[in-house]
């Protein structure tokens, strides 16, 4: 119990992730996991997760990656304070901050980081059908930062030739691109296709503060199988494998 929220312990990366979340709300799933094994990190190496709600990515980030530093950021207070959860309950080193990315300093973290991975809401307000929950809400409707505050964040605290990873809605390529035009190059889109033959729905994206490369097309990730399981790819990934972009 965080508050008066009920929550749940749950196992991510084939139980080597303890991840404490809302019962009800925004609750983790497959993309979190999938935009964490994406991440390039290395030991000895500062991790920033904007937006971290409860600390899925994070905690997956360094459950696949000994020895990183995790900074999450996140503005809801009970969320941060599951994140906090999370970190203590895998034993990780970092912090949380209960803060708005669309307020903080811009010097907060300036050039310090070496990675940074976010889920941002997927729907803009114009085209989103709100949740009646408030955490479900919050989580899937942008509201107050747009696409472009969350790469602006990511460009200021991120070292050069650092990285940005995001997941999000293949339906958002556009605006993505355009928010990472300012700062970022060598970015890499990696589609995730639901089953073999069906369109992209998600979509991972990859761009290097100072990047000078051009834009590349991956061959992406089938996830599921056509009964429905997880494809043996897919599957490693869960298990912990990286994704290498």
């Amino acid at each position: 119990m965080s508050g008066l929220m009920d929550t749940t312990e749950d196992l991510l990366l084939h139980g080597r992730v303890r991840l404490i979340q809302p019962i009800s709300g925004y609750r983790a799933a497959i993309d979190p996991v999938l935009l964490a094994a994406s991440v390039p990190a290395r030991a000895g190496e500062r991790v920033v997760d904007l937006g971290c709600g409860a600390g899925a990515v994070f905690a997956c980030i360094a459950g696949r990656v000994t020895g990183v530093e995790v900074i999450g950021v996140e503005r809801d207070a009970a969320m941060a304070d599951l994140a906090r959860r999370t970190l203590e309950a895998n034993n990780l080193t970092g912090r949380i901050e209960t803060a708005d990315l669309a307020t903080l300093s811009g010097t907060w973290e300036a050039g310090r980081i070496d990675h940074v991975a976010a889920n941002p809401p997927y729907l803009t307000s114009d085209r989103a059908d709100p949740s009646p929950n408030a955490g479900r809400a919050a989580a899937g409707m942008e509201e107050g930062a747009a696409l472009a505050d969350w790469t602006a964040v990511a460009r200021r605290c991120l070292r050069h030739k650092g990285t940005v990873t995001l997941v999000h809605r293949a339906d958002r390529l556009d605006d993505i691109l355009a928010a990472l035009a300012k700062g970022f190059g060598s970015v890499v889109i990696y589609p995730l296709f639901p089953k073999a033959g069906r369109d992209a729905t998600r979509v991972l994206v990859r761009a290097v503060r100072g990047g000078r490369a051009p834009l590349r097309l991956a061959a992406g990730l089938v996830l599921h199988g056509d009964d429905g399981t997880y494809t043996p790819a897919a599957d490693a990934v869960l298990r912990g494998a990286p994704l290498d972009l």
